[in-house]
């Protein structure tokens, strides 16, 4: 069951991607128009983060408009460099981590790890049928980064065949682990981070804060979050990778965000969305990023910039939440940017 793939009908990844650019004063703004690519040379593998609002434990495959929802607001803007596979996946639902499930409901009588199942057999799937030897960007956030540092783990990262595929894997909200001070040897032994726009074969990851992670934050440390009650050891830190400067060091990131409202349980905590006539907003260096180590965490730290008059985000989830919502859209043009010279980088060695 594909939320996204090529040729499907009225597909959330394919969405219109005209946006309003606002500038700093908020006064002024021009409209930008993109375009999904016609032959993209490579392929994107996404899998979407906790939006179920059924009331059981373990959502079903049926596609409901949070899926769509978010499909559009994460990742249709890759579909500028990629052809986009996303499959639907029995994933848990924002009852389960909520504990709002029906009085009675008859839940799934499954370990929880059938949604990593359920992935695992449409990423063969996809090998078996759609790939041809072209080049993968794998995305996910929060859950769906969870299964993809799984399959990353458990299929990728030991298979050099499968391996040489990986253009790279953002992996955002998901506690990506490494040795601390290294690039590597945590979840993963051959996948480094990316430090370069042009390295292939390697992963971004970060979770987003506006203000440092609390003692009991749920991202940026490890053991935390999607990883509770894995074990790690205390050689390990939390990677963090800004996209606007893989090398390190601040940078000022271009967002986009959706006009649309979010539908569902998350359309009532994420704020209103920015008001324009078309179905995206940009405000280009509204913000500036950059990856900060300090009291056993690691995150991507997100600093307003003064005298701009444009809207900010807020931690409406709180400060253990930070940022976790808006990972992708704070610094959505730039993960494509980097996506799209990347794939340049892949296609062209």
């Amino acid at each position: 069951m594909w939320l996204c793939r090529p040729g499907l009908a009225d597909n959330p990844c394919e969405s219109s991607e005209t946006a309003t650019v606002v500038s700093a004063t908020g006064q002024t703004s021009t409209q930008q128009t993109a375009e999904a690519a016609s032959e993209p040379k490579i392929d994107c593998f996404y899998v979407y983060p906790t939006v179920s609002d059924q009331k059981t434990l373990v959502a079903n495959l049926h596609i409901d408009p949070e899926e769509r929802a978010i499909a559009a607001t994460q990742v249709s803007r890759f579909s500028q460099d990629c052809r986009v596979f996303a499959p639907m996946y029995r994933q848990a639902t924002l009852a389960a981590i909520t504990g709002a499930t029906a009085p009675g409901a008859k839940t799934n009588k499954v370990n929880i790890d059938v949604g990593y199942r359920d992935v695992l057999a449409a990423w063969n799937d996809y090998l078996a049928h759609d790939n041809d030897g072209r080049g993968v960007v794998l995305l996910g956030h929060s859950q769906g980064a969870g299964v993809l540092i799984q399959l990353l783990k458990q299929e990728i990262d030991p298979n050099p065949n499968e391996r040489r595929l990986l253009v790279s894997a953002v992996l955002l909200g998901g506690n990506v682990t490494v040795k601390q001070g290294s690039d590597v040897g945590g979840d993963f032994q051959h996948i480094p981070a990316c430090r370069s726009f042009t390295q292939t074969g390697c992963v971004v990851a970060y979770s987003s804060f506006l203000q440092p992670p609390p003692s009991n934050s749920l991202f940026g440390r490890p053991g935390a979050g999607p990883r509770a009650g894995q074990a790690h050891t205390a050689d390990l830190q939390v990677l963090c990778v800004n996209p606007a400067a893989p090398a390190g060091g601040s940078a000022s990131v271009v967002s986009y965000f959706p006009t649309a409202k979010f539908p569902g349980l998350l359309g009532t905590v994420s704020g209103p969305p920015p008001t324009a006539p078309t179905p995206w907003v940009s405000y280009p260096d509204r913000y500036t990023a950059q990856c900060v180590s300090a009291d056993g965490a690691t995150w991507l730290q997100i600093t307003p910039a003064s005298g701009d008059a444009r809207p900010t985000v807020a931690q409406t989830l709180g400060p253990t939440w930070g940022l976790h919502l808006y990972d992708f859209n704070l610094t959505l043009g730039n993960l494509v940017n980097l996506v799209g010279q990347e794939a340049k980088a892949y296609t062209s060695s």
